[in-house]
């Protein structure tokens, strides 16, 4: 499947599956090689960004706000083939969701109050002072 198709298909899911389908996306195309943690850490940035109220109304609202994340800055023919690395990005994104209807305070987070994460090297000018390095990506609280 392409991303365009995949992106043309959210738009038909109901909210909670379409919500999760798009953490997905993002997990699977921002860090579909890093470890489970790191693959979680990315799913928690988005989370925290739909928190902040700054991104969006909802998950896809966020994920796919302009050169924000992968989702954006990739070409919609972009191939989403490697089905164990989509089932994976499913269940993280479905777990991540979860974790984040708990309340702020019980929370169990990889990287808490992560908002922003970079690949290692990356010399964007709020690449400052990580909070983590999971994998070959850092992640950073801005704002």
């Amino acid at each position: 499947m392409t991303l365009g198709l995949l992106l043309g298909m959210i738009a038909l899911l109901p909210r909670p599956v379409a919500d999760q389908t798009c953490l997905a996306a993002t997990v699977y195309m921002e860090a579909r090689s890093q470890p489970t943690r790191g693959q979680l850490a990315v799913a928690e940035v988005a989370l925290d960004r739909l928190d902040m109220g700054r991104y969006g109304d909802t998950i896809c609202d966020v994920v796919t706000a302009p050169r924000q994340f992968a989702l954006t800055t990739t070409s919609t023919s972009f191939k989403i083939d490697n089905q164990d690395a989509w089932n994976k990005a499913w269940a993280i994104a479905g777990q991540a969701i979860t974790i984040w209807e708990q309340p702020a305070s019980d929370r169990k987070l990889v990287v808490p109050h992560a908002n922003h994460f970079a690949k290692l090297g990356t010399s964007a000018p709020w690449a400052k002072n990580p909070i983590a390095t999971i994998g070959d990506h850092e992640f950073y609280a801005v704002d």
